[in-house]
């Protein structure tokens, strides 16, 4: 039973804010969800990477 991690981007300023850890059996669709920037200083939509 192990996960990868993901981390979760900032769309606006690319910054990787979060981590996410995530199944394997995953069918390649990545993850979008508005999220807390402490960069931009606003939430805005952070999309899942590698």
């Amino acid at each position: 039973m192990s996960g990868k991690k993901a981390g979760l981007a900032c769309s606006v300023c690319g910054s990787r804010n979060y981590t996410k850890s995530t199944s394997e059996g995953k069918s390649g669709q990545r993850l979008e969800t508005k999220k807390y920037c402490k960069y931009c200083n606003k939430h805005t939509l952070h999309k899942e990477t590698k």
